[in-house]
Parts: C-alpha cells; structure tokens; sequence
C-alpha cells in the first residue's frame, strides 16, 4: 500500500469462504509528520470576509551602509516581492464530470442507474480555499441535467450554481457545459449533486475544501479522515419513481434502502457488500459525514463511540458532543471521534428518521437500516461488529437536542436588519393539471406563503434577470408574510427582490396542520445564521431569544415540524437564489421560492455576462453575450460587511501536495518571474560584483 495513505475494505458479507475477495479504497491518513505548521489563529472561514491585507512594518532609522550592503537589502526585498507574487498564484483544479448509465447490482437486483464516471457515489473534489476549480460535465445520458455545488456560494459566479431553470437551462443529453467557479471563503465538508429531477439519487458526490497553507482549522489535526456518504436506494429507475409520483399527484414510493458510500451493508436481505473503515487503536479519526439521502432525515450511530461534532455544512461549530449525529437532506457534519474502544469491530449504523404527522402517516420502517464497519486494525474482518442502541424512527427529542444544542465559533451577526420577512411552509393539495394522466382530482402541493413555485419553461431566472426582462417569466411580488387564513393556495413564479447588501431576516414557520413534516429549507448562494429555533409558533418581535454572540451558521437548516427557525444574511451576491425544501419530492410540488439579488453599485458587484457555453434551452447556435449588464441601482447606504457571506477572492497558495486535480494557472508571467527569481538568488550568491540588467 502506498505511504500516506490508509485504506477502506468493502468487504463482501454472507460469504461462508473467509478468503472472500476484499476491495481496498483508499483513504486520506493525515500524519502530523506530513502537516504544516500552522500559526494563524483558528479562522471562521465560511463567515470570514476580512480583507486578509497584510501589514507592513515601519522602517528603523539606521546608520549609513555600504553601496553592497544595499544592493543586497534591495535584492533581498526584490526577492521576497516575487516570493510573496509567485505564492499568490491561484491554483485551478480541472475535473471531468462524464454523466452516464451504468448497471449496479444490489439487493437481488439489476438496476441501471445514472452516475458520474462510473461511480456511486461520485469523485471527490477535493481542493484548497481560494483555488478555481473547474468541471467539465459530459451529458452521455439520456436525460436533462445540471449539478450544484451545494453550500458553495458562487460569489459573481452565479451561472455555476446549477439549479434547472433558475440560473441555467438544463444540459441536453450528448451536450456539455464547464462549471467555473472560486472557493474562496470555504473550508470543510461540501457536496456536490444533480439539480434536475430525482437523478440526485445516484448523481452525487463529497466536496472537500482544505485549508490554505498558513490557515488552521480551529480542532485538532486528526490522524485519519473518512469520507461518509449516505444515501438512498431504489431498485428501480428513480427518474420513473418520480414521473409516476407527479403524474399521480401522490407522494413517491419509499426507497428499498440506505446506503453508506454506495453499499447498503448486510442487514438487508440478498445485502453482500459493506463498507468497512480499518482504522488505528487511540487515534483520531474526522469523519466527514454527508447526507445525500433524497427524502429522508438520519440517524447516525456508532457502537461504544461518541463523536464530537466540530462543523455542519462546513462552518466550524464550537465543540459539542454526542452520541447521535442527526443529518437532515443536504447536510454535512465533520465530526471527531476517539478510538479508544477495546480492539473490535463496531458498526456504524444508518436509520431513518421520521418526521411526519401525525405518526399514522409515517412510512419508514425502524428496521431499515444501512451499516458500515469500523475495524480496528490487527482485528480479522470476519469479527461479529457490535451494534449500537438506535433512536426509534419518529424520535423527534433527539433530532431537536442535536439541532438546538449546535453554537458556532464567536460571529459578528449583520444588522440593523433591512428586510424582514415570516415564510410559512405549507403542504396542502391543488386540483391535477392536465399533465397528470394518472391523477384522481386533488393532487399533492406544497406553498410557502401559499405561493406554489413553478419554474419558467423557456429561459433561466438568471438570464432573465440579466436581460433586465422578466415579463412573461417572471414577478417580484412574492409576499413577505403569511397569507390569512383560509388563503387559496396559488401557482406562480413569484421572486422577493433584495437590495445589494441589505441584511435580511427571515422567520420560518412549519405549522402542525396535517400532514406536517420537519422541512430542510437549503438558500443558494449564501450561508446564514441561525440565530433562534424552538416549537409552537413564534412570537413577532421576541428578539430577546436571539443568539447574536456564536450562532451557528449553515446553508441548510431544519425546520421541525410544528415549530419555527430565524435566519438572518446578509445579501451582498448579486444573482437569482434558490431558496427551497431539500426533501426532492416537495420540489416539483412547489416548496420553494426565489431571492433575486439587485446588482451593486461598482463592478465587482454586478452580474457578469453568461459564458458562452451555458446551456441552451432549446436546440439552438451557442450564444454570444455581447452587452453590459442591466444598470445599477443607486447606491446603497455603506454597510460594514459582517462575517457571513462569501468574501472578496483572495488568491490561494501553491502547494505541491494537492490530491484528486489537474494542477493549472503557470502562465507565461509566472514564468518570467521564477526567471528573475532565479537571476535574483545568482545575484545574491556572486555578491556586489553581479551587475543585473534587466
């Protein structure tokens, strides 16, 4: 095995021979040997929008030197501008996304799925903070599609986000596009999925964002990490699970299982593969855990285990530790644990968590459950793991305990608040459309502020935002409160408009009606604080229950069923945002709605032009953008930017150790600089008598 690197067994189980073929996939061991030393102060990285400028020090009066000692002071300065110029040279990560059918074998069954090269779950990108990075996405599969970079925050790269319909036109099978995007701004665990349809089922992957040399994380380094990707299964065609839920107007069928990293483990019948982790006793191990599930909230257990959870949907936390890791669709959690159990092998165990109600409505079974293996190295592969005590499925104590109880590291929250908003989350029923062949008179709907979205069918929000024309696509007259009751519930693409830099506040509220459900509301382009949750309903003006001292700050958050979040961000990215529930069936059924970001007021706040390669709604010749953006509006009132959203890019380190890219960005001036660096230290070494002509 190579050095550096620890490795994952998939261990084939029910299998009587104990020779049974094992699959070694590597996985990330962290030496402290191999770290830098880091002497920065830990950092909020995914709240930190400081100007990172260094500072120079004032100049000493000295006493007069010789003509060589100045010579070589100026070559040493010289030396250490182009030192400090070549380090500042961002990197670029290049990858290749080639989407297409593939056959898998699980549970008794021959499934044809939809998966990037060849893999469930997908390649890990996995960068530095600040690098570009770059994906070219190859549609060879019979459907439309797009992939999001979930919790990225596409600062001025708002044609990467990916949302079908709301900042692109879907990619058309044998068609292409090239995401291109920063990730200044962000450290920790992110993913990435398909954005069109139920192909995030299998069309996903982790998204690993490293520090910067220099930078440190504010835990300790961990000796090992293990990507941990759950997920759901059906043994069917998930595109076919969803047109029959929609042209039924019913909810979709329950999947057949969970997975971790693509397997289901053996619990389940005909079950033959699991993932097993071989890690070293009194070790550190990160787990980098994602919730990839389509529909459903999880548990997370592992036996005789605690995990110290030290970020959620990459935003460090302050320390807070459990024996329960709670994951709504499109979180993430990094979390600690100690392998300071007896040498064994101890499961990893994977169960639903049932929000619905009432609990008559429930459809998860309590003994669905996915496993994976913790394996202390030097124990046999064959050893019996130990099996952890799970919460019932409908435990909605433990999934409040574990949300509530999260802080963040000290923040400074955005105020005065500008815009002020309360968003009901609804689910109710419409009568079918005549789309739906299959439906009985009332079909399933959702609302927030009883306004069922509907994206347009002909251009993208976003291009119709930078045309400066969203008549026929678009309104902004999406409703800042509750409607009364007994409000009919509408369709429409209603957008809220908010001003560039305005600090917005958010009150969500999920009444218990029937059916209620906790909803994991996800906002594209930012991150936000949470700054107060609890049950019943809230009360208007009850700020003194806000935490503006470390709030926690996410991208998705959950909102419990028959009780309430407030949020607050501050709205400094010019686009169209996507503000939706994470559970993929309420989607099509309309629990969403947009935030349409005004442009600023200098360049470097307005939208720029799309690429030439993004997709085309129709069949058509590529497009040529050749125009300005629509005007400014006036300026805003100067607002001191808080630690929210995404800052202004700084250029990330080189660093020679990165894993899982194609390193580019050496351009001809970077060239000429190492030439005159090396000229500079030829001159350092001959002394006063080295004449440089440049």
């Amino acid at each position: 095995m190579p050095v550096g690197l620890s490795y994952a067994q998939v261990i084939p189980q029910g299998v009587p021979n104990k020779s049974a073929p094992v699959v070694y996939i590597p996985i990330v061991l962290r030496r402290k040997a191999m770290q830098v030393a880091w002497a920065r102060a830990p950092r909020e990285i995914c709240l930190s929008l400081s100007d990172r400028a260094s500072r120079m020090n004032r100049l000493r009066a000295r006493r007069p030197r010789s003509s060589s000692s100045m010579a070589r002071q100026l070559l040493w300065l010289a030396l250490g501008l182009l030192l400090a110029s070549s380090a500042a040279d961002a990197a670029t990560a290049n990858y290749t996304f080639t989407v297409q059918s593939m056959r898998i074998n699980q549970l008794c069954n021959s499934t044809d799925i939809i998966a990037v090269n060849g893999q469930l779950p997908g390649p890990t990108i996995d960068v530095f903070e600040g690098d570009e990075v770059v994906v070219d996405v190859v549609n060879a599969s019979p459907y439309n599609l797009t992939i999001h970079w979930h919790g990225i925050m596409q600062l001025l790269t708002p044609w990467a986000d990916g949302p079908s319909m709301v900042t692109q036109c879907p990619i058309q099978p044998n068609s292409s596009y090239t995401y291109r995007f920063n990730v200044a701004g962000h450290e920790g665990t992110l993913w990435w999925h398909a954005h069109s349809s139920f192909l995030r089922a299998t069309v996903y992957g982790p998204f690993i964002i490293r520090p910067r040399n220099g930078a440190q994380a504010p835990f300790p380094v961990p000796d090992q990490e293990v990507p941990i990707v759950l997920g759901e299964w059906w043994s069917r065609n998930v595109v076919d699970v969803e047109n029959d839920a929609v042209m039924s107007g019913q909810r979709p069928v329950e999947s057949d299982a969970y997975t971790v990293n693509g397997l289901t483990g053996q619990l389940y019948p005909c079950a033959n593969e699991t993932f097993t982790a071989v890690v070293q006793p009194n070790t550190t191990v990160l787990l980098r855990v994602i919730n990839a599930a389509l529909n459903t909230h999880l548990f997370v257990k592992v036996a005789g285990h605690n995990f110290t959870v030290v970020a959620v949907d990459a935003c460090y936390t302050a320390n807070y530790t459990t024996d329960t890791l709670v994951l709504a669709p499109g979180n993430t959690v990094d979390a600690l644990i100690f392998t300071g159990a007896a040498p064994g092998s101890y499961y990893m165990a994977v169960q639903p968590h049932d929000t619905l109600s009432p609990s008559t409505l429930a459809t998860s079974d309590d003994d669905s459950t996915a496993t994976a293996i913790l394996l202390y190295n030097g124990m046999p592969a064959t050893a019996t793991p130990a099996m952890p005590t799970m919460p019932n499925s409908s435990d909605t104590t433990t999934a409040n305990d574990f949300y509530f109880g999260l802080r963040g590291l000290a923040a400074e929250v955005p105020s005065p608040v500008d815009v002020s908003m309360t968003i009901e989350l609804g689910l109710g029923q419409l009568p079918c459309d005549a789309t739906q062949t299959n439906c009985n008179g009332k079909s399933f709907a959702a609302a927030m502020n009883g306004v069922s979205f509907r994206a347009p069918t002909e251009i993208s929000l976003l291009e119709a935002q930078f045309n400066g024309n969203p008549a026929g696509v678009y309104t902004t007259d999406f409703p800042d409160s509750v409607p009364p009751n007994g409000t009919v519930m509408v369709e429409g693409t209603r957008v809220r408009s908010l001003p560039y830099n305005s600090t917005v506040e958010i009150v969500l509220q999920n009444p218990l009606a029937v059916p209620a459900e906790n909803h994991p509301i996800h906002l594209h382009g930012f991150n936000f604080f949470v700054l107060a949750q609890g049950l019943g309903t809230f009360t208007p003006g009850n700020t003194s229950a806000y935490n503006l001292v470390d709030p926690v700050a996410r991208n998705t958050i959950a909102v419990p069923t028959g009780g309430w979040v407030v949020i607050r961000f501050l709205a400094n990215n010019p686009g169209m945002w996507f503000f939706h529930c994470h559970l993929d069936a309420h989607v099509p059924m309309g629990l969403g709605m947009v935030f349409a970001v005004e442009n600023g007021t200098t360049p470097n706040s307005m939208l720029p032009p799309p690429p030439d390669d993004l997709p085309m709604c129709k069949p058509g010749p590529k497009r040529r953008h050749e125009g300005s953006p629509p005007p400014a509006p006036a300026p805003a009132p100067e607002k001191k930017t808080p630690h929210l959203s995404p800052p202004e890019r700084p250029e990330a380190a080189e660093d020679p150790a990165r894993a899982g890219a194609t390193r580019s960005g050496r351009d001809e001036g970077q060239r000429r600089r190492v030439t005159t660096l090396c000229l500079l230290l030829l001159g350092l070494m001959l002394g006063p008598s080295f004449h440089f002509v440049s």
